[in-house]
């Protein structure tokens, strides 16, 4: 367990992105993704992120039915306001008055009564001035009232997320959390990290797969990423195959050796694959295959691309 920041939370190093639970990135067959569920908290998973974007409010729904049957000690959990969605159509919404009103909707989906982590979520699309002058101080407000524990901020671009922490009071953001940034093919979070620690924010890292592009099966067609990490990623992925060490292993491996990030968030709705993970988090990984893949990804390494 890591301690993220000055909130006192103590996570499992690997966390539980409940994305997949919204047939964000697969279709979904929902007693499979609760079990999934299940199947991390019986694995020693405490932490467990979730967004009503997910799936435009399915995942949360999903979720919540696994929820209700486990114990509220047994997790810790995190879900998200600002941005949403229906029937294919993205939407956001960063002031306070629906930042208020969201965090009450995601409790009645979760089934709770209390949510641990509450975060604004893709702050790239909205003004950062507003996120630091509004949504913020409404999230603090329901920190005061106690009806959620802590407070962070979400996106890709970890500029955003430095701008907003240093245009707030101090205390206000107690966490970030950001994705594709520490992974096998881009470490960019590690240029951060002394910032986040300097001011007591924890960090949490996600999508150590880098949303499919580490995988033996590539990227979806949807991915954002441009073609020339797409085909790195993809000779890494073989290059693993070769060793007879899957690309997916090595890349949970290297995600959950950094002692300043909290916790590493994963998503699946497949019990079996939450098994593998855990397993392959409590390993290190090999040295000379990290070196070898390294190699591979040559000048596409810390290649990104914008949300979308």
């Amino acid at each position: 367990m890591r301690t993220l920041g000055r909130t006192g939370l103590r996570l499992s190093a690997l966390g539980f992105g409940a994305s997949s639970l919204g047939g964000v990135f697969h279709s979904l067959r929902e007693e499979d993704g609760i079990q999934a569920v299940f199947a991390a908290i019986e694995g020693g998973i405490n932490f467990i992120d979730v967004s009503p974007y997910y799936g435009y409010y399915k995942a949360e729904q999903v979720l919540g039915k696994a929820l209700r049957q486990i114990p509220r000690d047994r997790y810790i959990l995190s879900t998200k306001v600002g941005r949403y969605g229906q029937d294919g159509v993205n939407s956001w919404d960063y002031s306070a008055k629906r930042a208020r009103e969201s965090v009450y909707e995601s409790m009645e989906r979760l089934g709770v009564d209390y949510i641990d982590l509450i975060n604004v979520h893709d702050i790239e699309f909205a003004d950062l001035d507003q996120v630091c002058r509004e949504t913020l101080p409404a999230l603090v407000a329901l920190r005061e009232e106690g009806v959620v524990g802590h407070v962070g901020i979400t996106d890709l671009q970890l500029e955003n997320l430095r701008y907003v922490v240093e245009h707030v009071p101090e205390g206000t953001v107690e966490s970030v959390l950001n994705f594709c940034h520490y992974c096998l093919c881009d470490d960019k979070l590690l240029d951060f990290l002394d910032f986040f620690e300097e001011r007591g924010i924890g960090v949490i890292n996600a999508s150590p797969l880098s949303m499919g592009l580490l995988s033996a099966r590539g990227a979806p067609a949807w991915h954002p990423a441009p073609a020339p990490l797409q085909d790195a990623c993809r000779r890494a992925a073989a290059r693993c195959a070769a060793a007879g060490y899957p690309i997916e292993r090595l890349a949970i491996e290297y995600a959950v050796q950094e002692p300043r990030i909290a916790s590493t968030l994963f998503s699946t709705t497949r019990a079996e694959n939450v098994h593998s993970n855990i397993a392959w988090a409590a390993r290190k990984p090999a040295p000379a295959l990290l070196q070898a893949i390294r190699e591979e990804l040559g000048d596409a390494f810390r290649i990104s691309w914008k949300n979308t």
